[in-house]
């Protein structure tokens, strides 16, 4: 029995040596993220520095469930219209960075992660906001076109939907931004990379639904604010953690 025992917290003390994600706590940083420069823009047990795009309030359509920020639909809504409930983080614009941040769908979920936010009174949060696409790959209705899956740049670049955990399952995403170069990584992965300000991000625009948004006309704004979209569906959000380069 006490060499089962031995055994068992040797196999323990070597999955933690091997996966320190395992012994590290859920909305909080270790003492290295700390010294690198990461702080947290969420702490698990309210919305504080969190606002509505164009607001002041959280929408109603947000709460704390399992030390997560869940969005759902709305009341008086159908899945898939969203409740005017697109958030910020509004305590600080970011220039150069590095974004972590864990998402879960629910069944049919789609939303998305933006950087560099600018808000226009009247303006949706997407008006002239990069977006990479949160979505239940397998049952969502938008799921026709690759550039629409997890981890995409939306309708611009496609990730590979491999990387990507299904709904009901924990993904991480890891945005860098620096000097305009951007990479994007899905669960250790990379999945992206494109450079803004040039003529490739020109050419995708283009190419996209953006290139008749005003926003995306004039060009977006080499700094912004953080958000999170309300699409009408049920998702979680945690370890929301940046720090600047």
């Amino acid at each position: 029995m006490r060499k089962s025992i031995f055994y068992s917290i040797a196999m323990l003390a070597a999955l933690l040596i091997a996966h320190p994600a395992f012994s590290q706590k859920v909305n909080k940083l270790t003492s290295q993220e700390k010294k690198d420069g990461w702080v947290l823009l969420f702490n698990g047990k309210n919305f504080d520095g969190w606002r509505q795009c164009n607001g002041t309030a959280m929408p109603a359509n947000w709460k704390i469930e399992d030390d997560a920020m869940k969005v759902f639909t709305g009341e008086g809504k159908n899945p898939g219209q969203g409740a005017n409930g697109d958030i910020l983080f509004g305590k600080e614009k970011y220039k150069d960075f590095e974004l972590s941040i864990d998402w879960k769908a629910g069944k049919m979920a789609n939303s998305g992660i933006f950087y560099y936010v600018r808000e226009v009174p009247g303006k949706p949060i997407y008006y002239a906001a990069p977006e990479i696409q949160v979505l239940d790959n397998k049952d969502a209705t938008d799921n026709k076109i690759d550039s629409h899956l997890a981890g995409s740049l939306y309708d611009m670049i496609a990730a590979d939907p491999a990387t990507v955990h299904p709904a009901g399952e924990w993904n991480t995403c890891l945005i860098k931004v620096k000097d305009g170069k951007v990479t994007v990584s899905m669960n250790g992965t990379e999945v992206l990379s494109y450079t803004h300000w040039s003529d490739e991000w020109n050419q995708l625009v283009e190419n996209s639904k953006f290139k008749n948004f005003e926003g995306f006309q004039e060009g977006i704004s080499k700094e912004g604010f953080i958000g999170l979209q309300d699409h009408g569906y049920t998702v979680w959000f945690r370890n929301i953690k940046i720090r600047k380069l």
